[in-house]
């Protein structure tokens, strides 16, 4: 039974593979050739770990979510019945209510309920919300098929909730049909069925209630996992939220009953069936200002949310607990699920998140765990360790501080960015990955040509073909977001001050075509690549088709950007714009926290001296951040301070990133002169970074 199981797990990770390891590798003609089947078995290690680690936590925690069921469905029975004036009668009916048959048959119904909720919590997670920037990505994200899907699934699942709510409530609200009696009926010799509204309305609330969850759940980032910055026992972090969340749960369902009532009284003539007669109407005022109707609704929604909500919060709770990975491995089996080998592969982001979690923790509280990432290779003598630590943290940086500079030249311009030509993304995609951690070059461009802030960027990685878009010039989608990082203008305003003069505001746009780009002048005319083209296309002129097509376009744009409620779906919000791009931070901050806290200890654990031969890479990498990031906060419409974050129980804390990682970075750099101090005139930098350094030993920043 045991090799049954492992061998359907194996093929479980074969059969999830595309998912991991990207769709590019599974479209080539190449399938079973030597090098994917190397890739195959080395994925499927973290594959099993991916399982391994968030499957059990998933089960664990609807496990518990489904344990806690009973105590909610007793508390929902006792409140249901209440009656104040016979208090005894009240109590004993309420045990009595407790052991029947259908109150056991509805906790079994609604532990189903729960599973399906937890598999939805399961599926549905991510590290970096989707922050959309415009209302018609918002409408985008509304009506996608997965979300359509999950709104469906919520709605059935809550009108199942809403049945069980209404059978164990009994009374009028138990049955869906009566028969009337006879003062009810038209005639009284003949029996009629008549519809029970009032087992209808919970019917239709629990969709209602279903369907605004799921909603919720998109448009507030609900399945962003936010990772505690405290370490707390699981238990604690529980009994710390339940209050609120019981709370929240209450003030929803309260929104939620007026919604629904007035809906219903609007549109509550669709739900008339004419082979039945109706016992009470309710679509009118004199049926919903029932008190006890108002009630029991209320109790229902409180009944319904409040073990959605413990799932999505265990779920929460055991998914970002910390993990502790080896750093060297015991058995040559292990060596796929080490530290460095997690961090320097492409493992699904949840697990990477958990492995740069650890690698902060360890630099901070681990002396034994430091020795050996400070540690050398038997035999050998190599630091592969802190090879692969250093390297993939700086690899992080270098692509934050890349992502930024794209960012701020996008907001330079207004969105008028350079398109790349097929033939520059295709010489880009084929140039090799460079080593973050090595010295920069500068022999990319002339000298002459260079900003200072370029000089100084150390190597980044190449960007893949999905980073590029689906499509140029698409007007869904932000012309910054359709740039290739690796083209960088370097004629920009925001290579210089940020003061530039040439910073121009210009009117809203839906998307950028290549006129404009000639007419704001984004083609620098000191571009070697450019001077190249023109000699080798210099006959070349664009046909009359072409021209004729460019300008019905730009007739046709311009005639749309004056429309104002065109402009009210396609018009971006800054601070979502702002959000977006740090919205993976967090990883970024670990980042920076593990690797300045093991640069600090090296200065007196470090035995081999593995680390000095990557500090010029590490003080150019932080400080090339640090020059970015204080130009971004004076970019236009950004906020120098945080938000207020209000005490909900949904975390907006993703909306403050870019705050923590400004302290971060200025705490990292600190740590880092504070402990080493003046030796650090003796590590080669350029002479703009060693009077930033100079700054921070001075305590001037």
């Amino acid at each position: 039974m045991e090799y049954t199981f492992y061998f359907l797990m194996e093929i479980n990770a074969i059969m999830l593979l595309p998912c991991w390891v990207g769709p590019n590798k599974w479209r080539t003609s190449h399938y079973l050739t030597g090098e994917l089947w190397v890739s195959m078995f080395g994925q499927k290690y973290q594959i099993l770990a991916v399982l391994q680690v968030l499957g059990w936590r998933a089960a664990v925690g609807a496990a518990w979510a489904v344990l806690l069921l009973p105590p909610c469905a007793a508390a929902f029975v006792v409140l249901s019945s209440a009656d104040l004036c016979r208090p005894l009668r009240w109590v004993s009916d309420s045990f009595n209510d407790l052991y029947t048959s259908y109150t056991i048959f509805c906790i079994l119904l609604m532990s189903v309920v729960i599973l399906v909720i937890s598999i939805f919590n399961v599926e549905f997670y991510t590290v970096a919300p989707s922050i959309p920037c415009s209302r018609l990505a918002l409408i985008g994200k509304i009506i996608h098929p997965q979300q359509v899907i999950h709104s469906v699934v919520h709605a059935i699942m809550g009108m199942l909730v809403a049945w069980c709510a209404a059978v164990i409530t009994k009374g009028r609200f138990q049955f869906l049909a009566l028969p009337c009696t006879a003062s009810e009926s038209l005639d009284a010799v003949v029996s009629y069925v008549c519809l029970n509204e009032y087992h209808l309305f919970f019917l239709l609330f629990g969709a209602f209630v279903g369907y605004s969850y799921s909603l919720l759940y998109l448009v507030n980032n609900m399945n962003y996992l936010p990772f505690p910055v405290i370490q707390q026992y699981k238990y604690l972090r529980f009994r710390r939220s339940l209050p609120q969340l019981v709370k929240h749960s209450c003030v929803e369902s309260l929104y939620l009953v007026r919604n629904f009532c007035i809906a219903y009284y609007f549109f509550g003539k669709c739900c008339d069936i004419i082979l039945f007669f109706k016992i009470h109407p309710l679509d009118n005022l004199a049926g919903l200002l029932d008190l006890s109707l108002f009630y029991h609704t209320w109790l229902c929604g409180v009944f319904l949310l409040i073990p959605w909500y413990i799932a999505w919060l265990l779920f929460k709770i055991y998914a970002t607990e910390a993990y502790h990975f080896p750093v060297q491995p015991t058995f040559a089996e292990e060596t796929d699920q080490c530290l460095p080998k997690i961090l320097s592969s492409n493992p699904p982001l949840i697990i990477k998140f958990l492995a740069l979690q650890d690698l902060m923790l360890l630099s901070q509280y681990s002396p034994v765990r430091r020795q050996e990432v400070f540690s050398l290779s038997q035999p050998g003598g190599h630091p592969h360790n802190w090879t692969a630590i250093s390297r993939e943290c700086l690899n992080l940086l270098s692509d934050l501080t890349q992502k930024l500079i794209i960012h701020q030249e996008a907001a330079a311009t207004n969105g008028r960015i350079k398109q790349p030509s097929p033939g520059e993304i295709n010489k880009s995609l084929n140039f090799p990955e460079e080593m973050a951690f090595q010295a920069h070059r500068s022999n990319v461009l002339p000298r002459t040509h260079m900003p200072s802030l370029v000089k100084s960027l150390s190597p980044l990685k190449t960007s893949t073909a999905s980073d590029l878009g689906s499509s140029f010039g698409s007007p869904f989608t932000s012309p910054a977001l359709n740039r290739k990082p690796g083209i960088l203008d370097l004629n920009s305003p925001w290579h210089g001050s940020v003061q530039s003069p040439h910073i121009m505001r210009r009117g809203p746009k839906l998307w950028t075509s290549s006129s404009d780009l000639q007419t704001n002048g984004s083609y620098p005319s000191s571009f070697p690549m450019v001077s190249v083209a023109r000699v080798g296309h210099e006959a070349e002129q664009p046909s009359f088709m072409y021209t004729w097509l460019q300008n019905k376009q730009e007739q046709i744009r311009s005639f749309l950007s004056k429309r104002v409620l065109v402009m009210y779906f396609f018009s971006k919000n800054p601070e979502a714009s702002i959000q977006a791009v740090f919205s993976d931070a967090q990883m970024h901050i670990w980042a920076l926290e593990g690797l300045s806290h093991l640069v600090a200890a090296s200065f007196t654990e470090d035995q081999f001296g593995v680390v000095q031969t990557t500090l010029p890479a590490i003080l150019n990498t932080l400080l090339t951040l640090q020059e970015v990031v204080d130009k971004h906060f004076k970019l236009p419409h950004v906020s120098s301070k945080p938000p207020r974050i209000s005490g909900s129980l949904v975390d907006t804390s993703y909306k403050t990133l870019r705050f923590g990682l400004r302290a971060s970075l200025r705490t990292a750099i600190y740590r880092i002169t504070t402990t080493f101090g003046e030796h650090l005139n003796a590590v080669q930098v350029s002479t703009e970074h060693k009077k930033r350094l100079q700054q921070f030993l001075e305590f001037k920043e």
